[in-house]
C-alpha cells in the first residue's frame, strides 16, 4: 500500500497538495484511474481513485472510508534534545515506526542544545507514518523547560516516570508499569537530570525507573522506553 496525507479533507473530493502530487505523479508515477490510500492523520483511511493527476494538485475521488480505533493506551515521551540533532531526527523516525502518541522537547540544566527546528521533526514523524502506515499523526508539543513542563501538570493522570541514571535503583519500567494506561516517561540529556531536577520530578509525582543495565544514548532510551511500552501493550 503506498500510503498519502493530506490534512482538511472533505469528501467526496480529495484535493492532494503539491508535495504528495509530486510524489505519486512523478516518484510513483501514477496515472488517472489507479487506486491509492490516504490519511488525514486524524485516524481516517480513505481509499480513492485518481481522477486528475497533476503534480502541482492532483484531485481524488473517495471509494471508501474507514476510521481506525484509537489505541487504548497513550505513550508520551519528554526527552531532552540532543547535541547532534540528526541523531534526535532518528530516534524520532523510528519511535513513530514503533508508535507513539505524543513528544515534549525539554530543555534542562544539562542540555546541550535548547531547541529543534520542529517543522524538520513533523516532516520526519508525518513520513516515518506514511511508511508504517500509521494513520493517526503523534502529537509534538512546543519545546519547553522541564520547570515550565511540572508546572504545566497536563501529565498528572498518567503513569509518571523518570529514566536516569542510579545504580541504586533496579526497578524496570517494564515491571512498573500495566497495560492500556496512559505514560508519560522522562528521559535527560547526555548529561543526566541535575539531583535537584531529579528531586523536583519526585516531588510531582514521577517515579525512578530502569531502562536495564546498559548506559544508554538519549536517543536510544528514547527509542527503548517506546518499545518497552509497546511490548507491553501488544
Amino acid at each position: 500500500m503506498q500510503l498519502f496525507f493530506q490534512q482538511n479533507i472533505a469528501p467526496p473530493t480529495i484535493y492532494l497538495e503539491s508535495e504528495e502530487s509530486k510524489h505519486l505523479t512523478k516518484v510513483l508515477r501514477k496515472r488517472v484511474g489507479d487506486q491509492v490510500f490516504v490519511t488525514d492523520g486524524e485516524g481516517n483511511l480513505f481509499e480513492c481513485t485518481i481522477t486528475e493527476a497533476n503534480p502541482k494538485k492532483t484531485i481524488l475521488q473517495v471509494l471508501n472510508q474507514e476510521t481506525i480505533a484509537e489505541d487504548e493506551y497513550h505513550i508520551h515521551l519528554v526527552i531532552a534534545p540532543t547535541k547532534s540533532p540528526d541523531r534526535m531526527e532518528w530516534m524520532v523516525e523510528k519511535i513513530t515506526e514503533l508508535g507513539f502518541h505524543e513528544l515534549t522537547l525539554i530543555k534542562t540544566m544539562n542540555s546541550e542544545r535548547s531547541f529543534l527546528k520542529t517543522e524538520r521533526l513533523e516532516k520526519k514523524i508525518i513520513a516515518a507514518c506514511k511508511q508504517s502506515l500509521k494513520y493517526r499523526i503523534p502529537k509534538l508539543n512546543p519545546s519547553c523547560s522541564l520547570e515550565d513542563f511540572f508546572a504545566d501538570r497536563t501529565h498528572k493522570d498518567h503513569e509518571n516516570f523518570i529514566a536516569y541514571v542510579d545504580e541504586d535503583h533496579d526497578r524496570h519500567l517494564f515491571d512498573a508499569t500495566s497495560k492500556g494506561k496512559s505514560y508519560c516517561i522522562l528521559i535527560g540529556p547526555e548529561g543526566d537530570f541535575d539531583p535537584k531536577e531529579i528531586k523536583k520530578a519526585f516531588e510531582c509525582g514521577f517515579q525512578p525507573v530502569s531502562l536495564g543495565k546498559s548506559r544508554l544514548r538519549t536517543e536510544t532510551a528514547g527509542l527503548a522506553a517506546v518499545q518497552m511500552l509497546q511490548l507491553l501493550n501488544r
